[in-house]
């Protein structure tokens, strides 16, 4: 029995050593969340977002952003490096490039007819029709771009775009959810908003310090629209000074992509809901610290939610289109091409769409 006992605590031990001194990859910083005010007022739940019609684009899966094309056919990313065209009228699926990486925002650049991609082991990367491939900057003041994550180009053809993590770069940690993760579990805010100028191919830090800075869309006045992922929050940068202010606080989920839509307005995906554990521990260093040790089944998991707001320039929540059974998971953000909106992913292996309005 004494041998047994011993045993036992020896074992006992060597757990909580574990748990508590174990080396973890992330240095958790301190934050006090808002409280979470759930689905209510202006993010009243519905199911307008239930039942979407499905574009199947297996093998490829998680398209997160699209474009569309004169001749009526999108592009659209995969998860697997692709750039892919889409047919909507037919279904017809075929591969246009293979960036080498993760490409994640796009956006269509009018003076080069030209795809621009966010691409998340890349950098900044520049996409022919002919399915041509050039990196136009992967580094900044010296530093290597490890998760460019989205895009915007202004009317001067500079590129805006974000960096999401500094510290915990997307090919690094193995996938572009894995290393989200680590940047929302640590906290610190190592993320950016970069600009790169084609004229002079130079690129600047436009301002920094953001816990995972994601989607981007340039407003009617030539700010920066940026989704802050970590912070619940949609900013508004101004591009010369860096200096934001927020423009919608205590979001109800993780936003994700934020594109121009009609007049002047804005969608914005909530690409799940948010984590009743990591909101009561965003004070707690230790806590998560410790889950980080855990197995990863055991940490906090992201649920299934739909959500797509759409805003006006001035953080106004115009309507809302809900999921509550995440029917299309991870929607990661929402596209007009005339009259469908389409609903982007970041794992789904199709790209859903409904009618607008």
């Amino acid at each position: 029995m004494k041998t047994a006992l011993i045993v036992i605590f020896g074992v006992v031990g060597v757990l909580l050593a574990y748990l508590l001194l174990w080396p973890v990859p992330v240095a958790p910083v301190a934050w006090e969340a808002p409280d979470d005010q759930g689905y209510v007022g202006d993010y009243t739940a519905n199911t307008d977002l239930a039942g979407l019609s499905l574009i199947d684009l297996a093998p490829h899966h998680g398209p997160e952003d699209i474009v569309a094309l004169p001749d009526g056919r999108l592009l659209t990313a995969t998860q697997e490096g692709y750039i892919l065209t889409v047919d909507p009228a037919t279904g017809t699926v075929d591969i246009l490039a293979d960036t080498g990486g993760v490409p994640l925002g796009l956006e269509m650049d009018p003076a080069t007819n030209r795809l621009i991609v966010a691409d998340a082991h890349k950098g900044l990367v520049s996409v022919g029709l002919d399915g041509s491939v050039e990196v136009l900057t992967d580094s900044v003041n010296g530093t290597p771009i490890l998760y460019a994550d989205d895009l915007d180009i202004a009317d001067d053809g500079v590129i805006y775009f974000s960096d999401a993590s500094t510290k915990f770069g997307a090919k690094a940690n193995g996938s572009t959810m894995a290393a989200s993760l680590l940047e929302l579990m640590e906290s610190d805010g190592t993320g950016r908003l970069l600009a790169y100028d084609p004229a002079t191919r130079e690129t600047r830090i436009v301002a920094d310090g953001f816990v995972f800075s994601n989607g981007i869309a340039i407003a009617p006045d030539g700010d920066i629209l940026m989704n802050v992922t970590g912070r619940y929050q949609v900013l508004k940068i101004n591009p010369d000074t860096g200096e934001s202010r927020v423009l919608i606080d205590n979001l109800p989920g993780f936003p994700d992509n934020i594109n121009r839509g009609p007049d002047d307005s804005f969608f914005v995906g909530i690409v799940s809901p948010r984590s009743e554990w990591l909101d009561k521990n965003s004070g707690n260093v230790l806590a998560r610290k410790i889950a980080m040790r855990l197995p990863a089944s055991m940490r906090p998991q992201a649920q299934a939610y739909g959500l797509i707001l759409q805003i006006d320039a001035d953080g106004n929540v115009l309507r809302t289109w809900h999921d509550p059974q995440g029917g299309y998971v991870t929607p990661t953000g929402a596209v007009l091409v005339g009259d469908r909106l389409y609903i982007t992913s970041l794992l789904s292996p199709t790209l859903g769409y409904r009618a607008y309005p």
